[in-house]
């Protein structure tokens, strides 16, 4: 698993790379009320897959199943992922998606593109994918990111077109590269370990002055070699031993020993009350820690205090025992029922969730006009989509248990209909469709079941 805790690899013990063909993606959890694709080539492969599908259907129902969980393990290898998708009906199917490999003159090109540019290694080892790297790979003749028709779709349902399981597939994957773009460059044809190798040789010999293999050595030349740049000379670690390992960080908080052992003690000590709050305490100064020791902390404004009912949530949703809990809402003059709904909008979104849960107002309808636009577009031409009854920033789909809320910030929530009371249920999206796919998911997979 690596640093990320989100993968797991193969390689070999000597670094060589031979066994860095493979990588395997533990299953994401849910992805209710968040994009696919955060960074721009991610949004680049979302593109390549939405722009080469012929059936829209499906690419709705695949992006559902992702949503769901229900993509499991992600094995990237050079030309083809694949993962096991459940369908509407939990029957597990194996979806591949297919990608061309880089051929050796191609990777010769590329390796020679990214060294040349100052800053492309040190990017990449960032888990970033640079624009100008992707521009320069395209003048040597070089297209790293898919386009049209470069997704090509096998899958054990039998579709010949990108099906939903295929799109699921696709659908996560976007996340995925997100996360790591070595993932892409795997799917080429190299995996990290054998490019860094590459990379590294090439820029020690472009150090000397000499192509890889070919010429005479610095050295046997009258000229100056011109050496090689110092960040990537760094991020390759050619010039300074590698650096200690970090120390590692407290991970979760320990056990409150002392207030162990029942309700012995002062009269009228509530100890599970007590214990509570220590653990919080201690875990609250564990997240304080580590957002104090990471990079730019000190240019991210304060948050404004909790007031004491947004702070009863907040201990609220570290899931104490009941009791705690029950006294939590009579605090607050609430009840049980208004404390877990409050929870589960903490739960998506913090203060801002518990906001659009408890607050009502009334934005301009200039506001409001393009999220109808956008709801248009997004169901297609002769495709109906549920109409919605407008109740200031409440719109509710007729004829289902599915709502839409627009925050303060132009964000749409998603809410379902549970126990007669409106349930937050997902995060928030700019996109008032993709929140109103997340609202209507219970619909429409009680919908497929039927059928």
């Amino acid at each position: 698993m690596d640093g990320s805790g989100t993968t797991e690899g193969s390689g070999t013990a000597d670094g060589s790379g031979a066994g860095d063909r493979e990588r395997v993606f533990a299953p994401l959890p849910p992805a209710h009320g968040r994009s696919f694709a955060r960074t721009w080539w991610g949004q680049t492969w979302l593109k390549a897959l939405e722009d080469t599908a012929l059936d829209g259907k499906q690419l709705q129902l695949g992006r559902r199943f992702a949503r769901q969980g229900a993509v499991g393990a992600v094995s990237v290898r050079p030309g083809r992922i694949t993962a096991v998708v459940l369908g509407s009906d939990r029957t597990p199917c194996r979806a591949d998606v297919l990608l061309r490999e880089l051929d050796e003159d191609e990777w010769d090109r590329l390796l020679e593109v990214i060294v040349e540019q100052s800053g492309h290694i040190a990017a990449l080892l960032d888990r970033d994918m640079p624009p100008r790297l992707v521009e320069d790979a395209a003048d040597v003749g070089l297209e790293l990111l898919p386009g049209i028709g470069d997704l090509d779709p096998e899958c054990a349902c039998g579709a010949w077109d990108h099906c939903s399981h295929t799109a699921a597939l696709s659908y996560q994957t976007a996340r995925l590269l997100d996360e790591d773009p070595f993932a892409l460059l795997l799917m080429r044809g190299r995996g990290e370990s054998e490019l860094l190798a590459a990379l590294q040789e090439r820029s020690a010999a472009r150090a000397a002055g000499r192509a890889p293999g070919f010429g005479p050595a610095a050295a046997d030349r009258e000229e100056e070699p011109e050496g090689v740049d110092a960040a990537e000379a760094f991020a390759l670690g050619m010039l300074l031993p590698p650096l200690p390992e970090p120390p590692s960080p407290v991970r979760e908080t320990g056990q409150i020993v002392a207030l162990e052992g029942g309700s012995s003690g002062a009269p009228g000590l509530d100890v599970d009350a007590l214990s509570f709050l220590a653990s919080n305490a201690a875990a609250t100064a564990r997240r304080m820690l580590a957002t104090a020791v990471s990079p730019g902390h000190g240019a991210r404004p304060l948050p404004r205090p909790l007031t004491a009912w947004e702070d009863a949530v907040r201990l609220a949703a570290a899931r104490p025992r009941r009791a705690v809990t029950a006294r939590l809402a009579e605090g607050c003059g609430r009840t049980e029922k208004e404390l877990e709904v409050a929870v589960r909008a903490w739960e998506f979104g913090g203060v801002e969730a518990l906001t659009v849960l408890e607050e009502d107002w009334s934005p301009s309808p200039e506001a409001l006009r393009p999220a109808a636009e956008q709801l248009d577009l997004a169901w297609g031409e002769g495709e109906a989509r549920p109409a919605l009854r407008a109740s200031g920033t409440r719109w509710t789909a007729v004829g289902t248990d599915a709502q839409l809320r627009y925050g303060p910030d132009g964000r749409w929530w998603p809410y379902r209909r549970q126990r007669r009371s409106w349930w937050p249920a997902g995060g928030p999206e700019r996109d008032p469709a993709a929140a109103l796919a997340v609202a209507l998911a219970d619909d429409e997979e009680q919908d497929a079941g039927a059928a």
